[in-house]
């Protein structure tokens, strides 16, 4: 089992976005969707989804969460010289990205993948993020011709003071899944003050 790096340097995830295109037309009716208190792990609990067994490590291709009508390609992400998660191009907005030093999606470990919730130009790939609910699906097409298809077990969203570096990032026994981007609320002096971050745990292979 593989180690996600839990030195990533958590606030600097905020870089996924800037929060412009809400400058220009306004938070309140633009504003991305945040989870509600419901989906948070200790809530009830998601809709039952088995444990599948892990896979050898092969790069993903591409993510689609079908709830969200998601589907984009995925490119590999490193550390920042200051050692936070690099971020895809913004320009790209149906674009994210997986850190390709850790764990790959399907083998056993945790795996993470990051996207821009917007850019200059409006909502980008992972924009409604925080309306998924628990037991949502989300399939990840690897480079070996497996399909590893994830089930949600939480959605939460973190101030950026107190991101728990060690429940996102920190190593699973099973092969986990984190998608995170921006959130927590939106302000024209600060930005986005979090992240949102979904939790997902491997469940078969297609």
């Amino acid at each position: 089992m593989r180690r996600t790096d839990t030195l990533i340097a958590s606030g600097t995830v905020l870089a996924l976005c800037s929060g412009v295109w809400l400058l220009h037309n306004g938070a309140a009716p633009h504003a991305p969707p945040q989870p509600s208190a419901a989906e948070a792990r200790g809530t009830a609990a998601a809709p039952a989804g088995r444990d599948a067994p892990d896979l050898p490590p092969a790069p993903p291709e591409r993510v689609r969460i079908p709830s969200i009508d998601v589907d984009a390609p995925l490119i590999g992400l490193g550390l920042t010289p200051s050692g936070s998660l690099d971020v895809p191009p913004a320009a790209a907005k149906n674009l994210a990205g997986w850190y390709e030093a850790g764990t790959t999606p399907g083998e056993s470990g945790t795996a993470v993948v990051a996207g821009h919730v917007d850019n200059r130009d409006g909502p980008a790939v992972f924009y409604s993020l925080g309306a998924l609910r628990k037991g949502a699906r989300i399939d990840v097409r690897r480079r070996d011709g497996a399909v590893a298809r994830f089930a949600v077990d939480a959605v939460e969203v973190y101030d950026a003071r107190d991101f728990p570096d060690e429940k996102v990032y920190g190593a699973a026994p099973r092969p986990e899944l984190r998608v995170i981007t921006c959130g927590g609320g939106w302000s024209e002096r600060t930005g986005y003050r979090g992240n949102v971050v979904v939790f997902a745990h491997l469940t078969g292979t297609s």
